[in-house]
This record gives C-alpha cells, sequence and structure tokens, in this order.
C-alpha cells in the first residue's frame, strides 16, 4: 500500500519503510516524529482512496533520520558591456525521514 501526501508545497509518493528529504522545519526539543494529515490519495488498485482534496482521518507517520545540506547551487546576475557579474550560492536545508506507518 503507497500514500500521496503534501507538505511544502510538493506532493511525495510513500510506502512503509521508505527514505525521503523534505524541507527543514522547526520541531520541539527531543521531537523525532512527523505526522503528516494532508493526504490526498491512499492504498491501491481497487482499494485506492482518493481525497476532496484529502482523505478523512488519514495520517503518514515519519522519524526524523537526520538532518542535512543539499549540494551548494552556484547563480550568477550578469549584464554584457557594464562590468556588472554578481555570484551567490545556495544550500538548502533538509530532513531525512523515515516513513513509518501509512494509517488509512
Amino acid at each position: 500500500m503507497y500514500a500521496i501526501f503534501e507538505d511544502g508545497g510538493k506532493q511525495y509518493k510513500v510506502s512503509e519503510g521508505d527514505a525521503l528529504l523534505i524541507e527543514r522545519r522547526d520541531l520541539d526539543e527531543g521531537q523525532t516524529k512527523i505526522t503528516f494529515d494532508k493526504v490526498l490519495m491512499i492504498g491501491e488498485g481497487e482499494d485506492a482512496r482518493i481525497g476532496t482534496p484529502w482523505v478523512k482521518d488519514a495520517t503518514v507517520t515519519a522519524e526524523v533520520t537526520e538532518e542535512l545540506k543539499t549540494p551548494k547551487v552556484i547563480g550568477v546576475k550578469f549584464k554584457r558591456r557594464k562590468g556588472y557579474m554578481k555570484r551567490f550560492g545556495h544550500r538548502q536545508k533538509m530532513l531525512k525521514v523515515a516513513i513509518g506507518k501509512i494509517k488509512a
């Protein structure tokens, strides 16, 4: 069984035991579990339930395993013939989570 849920403006398709990267968020001191309640679809085949917009009483529980940064992305601003060039970099902070239980 799999579920599709929404978090941070993105949609993720997960099964129990999967690991995925989500955007970092502020967690309480010692909190290691996250519950996603905006489940768009759950199940598979004939047993699939599709929400309007979310499936009622469906949740996906995940455990935070690691906090990390993505590789640096370099950007450049440039204007020709003006002597203007600016470089900048960005590293996104992410959380690595392990999907625990999918509750229908």
